[in-house]
């Protein structure tokens, strides 16, 4: 029998039906899960796995997954799994049915969530984040003083800002018709399939030729952001992989890349362009 002070009993887990109860628990100290799958490598990070959690799998709001001509609406309990069966062949959503598709291995994408990615804060290579940057999508919060609505890129800027006492409903994405996307990553299989940078991509191609592009990148620095330079360098110009990689390799310095065990920093900057160019050869081969 273990000892009374065991981490087995200093967990509890809470099954909150409603975002309000949800949002109650958190009040009162509980961690909020979905998946579970960031939480579950918490000793591979010295990180004590003891406390109250509050599991959202029996909020259905948090399951919803809608498609209209307008948007798509996706709750934040949605498995990658399901993400990327639910959008395949839209081409306006390819990035994120391809980043749901091909992050980590078969076994977290059944489990691992839309939330789940957009919440860990201490995870910079989150495949769907990047995506969902590129594709301009909102982030829906559910506070107990009532709901708001986020622009990606600032929820990122200021996610530890933001979540305390927040709790991530979902994203809304704008669909667009005539846009095109891509999703490209660079694993390493030491690094437990996480990708050493990210590139996704989305514009308009009329007469062969980019407009408002879109370029996100991950795992490069801390936070996922815009490639706002290559987006201007590469607006109006002919679709065409090999100058798009040239104008990346050109604008490498706006980049601070961060360090880590699997891939020093300079790498993940240096691999950006060969990354833009596979993108580029996504979209033309779909335009």
């Amino acid at each position: 029998m273990p000892p009374a002070n065991s981490s087995a009993e200093s967990r509890r887990l809470l099954t909150p039906a409603t975002i309000p109860a949800a949002l109650e628990a958190q009040a009162a100290g509980a961690r909020l899960l979905a998946g579970g799958t960031w939480l579950m490598r918490s000793a591979l990070r010295d990180e004590p796995l003891t406390g109250a959690f509050a599991s959202l799998h029996a909020i259905p709001a948090l399951s919803r997954l809608d498609l209209t001509p307008e948007a798509a609406e996706i709750g934040a309990a949605v498995t990658h799994a399901r993400l990327a069966e639910a959008l395949a062949g839209i081409p306006e959503l390819a990035p994120l049915a391809v980043a749901a598709g091909a992050s980590a291995n078969p076994g977290v994408r059944r489990a691992a969530t839309l939330g789940g990615n957009l919440c860990a804060t201490e995870f910079p290579a989150a495949d769907l984040a990047c995506a969902l940057l590129a594709l301009e999508a909102d982030v829906d919060l559910e506070r107990l003083s009532g709901p708001g609505r986020v622009y990606m890129a600032q929820f990122l800027a200021r996610r530890e800002a933001l979540l305390p006492g927040a709790l991530v409903a979902g994203v809304r994405i704008p669909r667009r018709a005539g846009r095109l996307g891509a999703h490209v990553r660079l694993p390493l299989r030491k690094a437990g399939d996480y990708p050493v940078a990210i590139v996704s991509l989305t514009a308009e191609v009329a007469d062969g030729r980019l407009s408002r592009p879109v370029i996100a990148v991950g795992s490069v620095e801390p936070v996922a952001r815009r490639w706002a330079e290559l987006e201007a360098a590469l607006d109006g110009v002919s679709l065409d992989p090999a100058a798009g990689a040239s104008a990346a390799a050109g604008l490498l310095s706006s980049f601070s890349p961060r360090e880590g065990i699997e891939a020093p920093g300079w790498y993940r900057a240096e691999v950006l362009p060969a990354l833009v160019r596979r993108a580029l050869a996504a979209l033309e081969a779909s335009a």
